[in-house]
Order: structure tokens, then C-alpha cells, then sequence
């Protein structure tokens, strides 16, 4: 039995400094860390350079970190997402998915400390791994869904 590839994601944690990237595999299983990118020149230049990146992996689709606050109301961090998204559209027609992200950095955070990482090399890894959690999560609840899904038609 062959093995049927979906799509190639791409997890995005954007911040004020850096934007963490993350990859699926052609399956949509597992969430790999890219790397991540400085943000220093503003929403259109990080734009151009995550179509870029998005080109050369083929990407599909991109799970974006959406930085609501943690009662679940929109704050500042919220209007810099939105308009990121907004010069991505302008640039790339590949949809872009909100994905509540509340609690990826501090997992990211436990993860590296779990791993021996130092504090000096957390924060050159912090944005790609909080992009691998929040990816991560988006395959998860998608093959959740699936097999929910799934095992309801098996019932009928």
C-alpha cells in the first residue's frame, strides 16, 4: 500500500524580532523546526522573504501563530499577525490558517531546557521551536479530526 503524500505546511510564530519557521513532512505527521528569520525591516520585507522560503519548499498552506491573549481576547500582538498576513496575501495565494498559539513559546522554552539546551542558545532556537509547537499542534488536531471523523463513518 503506497503511501499518499498531502501537503507540504509551513508553522509560522511571528514576532517583533524573529519569525520562527517550521515544516511538515509530505505526509502533514510531523512538524520539523526550519530555522527562523529577523524581522527587523518591517511585515512587507518578512513577507517577501517567507514567499521566498515558501517557494523553495512548496509549500501549500502555512499554520500561523495567532497571539491571543490568554482570556482569549485580541490584543496589539494580534493587529501585527493580522497585517503580516495581510502583505503575505498580497504577495503568495496560499491559504494562511489563524492557529491559537497561547502557550507554544513557554512549551518551546521547556522543550530546549528539557534538552540541555543553554540560555545563550535558547534564544537563537526559541521562535523556530515555538513555530514547530504550534505546527505540531495544527497536524495533531487535523488527524484527530480525521480519525474522529473516520471511526464515525466506520459506525454507519
Amino acid at each position: 500500500m503506497a503511501l499518499e503524500v498531502t501537503e507540504k505546511i509551513m508553522g509560522i510564530d511571528y514576532g517583533d524580532a524573529r519569525i520562527g519557521i517550521a515544516i511538515s513532512d509530505p505526509f502533514g505527521w510531523t512538524a520539523q523546526v526550519w530555522g527562523q528569520l529577523p524581522n527587523i525591516r518591517g511585515p512587507i520585507h518578512a513577507a517577501r522573504e517567507i514567499v521566498s522560503v515558501m517557494q523553495q519548499y512548496k509549500i501549500q498552506k502555512i499554520v500561523m501563530g495567532y497571539p491571543l491573549n490568554m482570556n482569549g481576547t485580541r490584543g496589539q500582538a494580534v493587529e501585527k499577525v493580522e497585517e503580516f498576513i495581510r502583505q503575505l496575501a498580497k504577495l503568495s495565494p496560499v491559504p494562511v490558517i489563524r492557529w491559537d498559539e497561547r502557550l507554544s513559546t513557554v512549551s518551546a522554552q521547556r522543550t530546549l531546557t528539557e534538552t540541555g539546551i543553554k540560555s545563550k542558545m535558547k534564544k537563537n532556537r526559541i521562535d523556530g521551536m515555538a513555530a514547530q509547537v504550534i505546527l505540531q499542534s495544527y497536524l495533531d488536531n487535523r488527524s484527530m479530526q480525521s480519525e474522529i471523523k473516520g471511526g464515525m463513518e466506520n459506525e454507519t
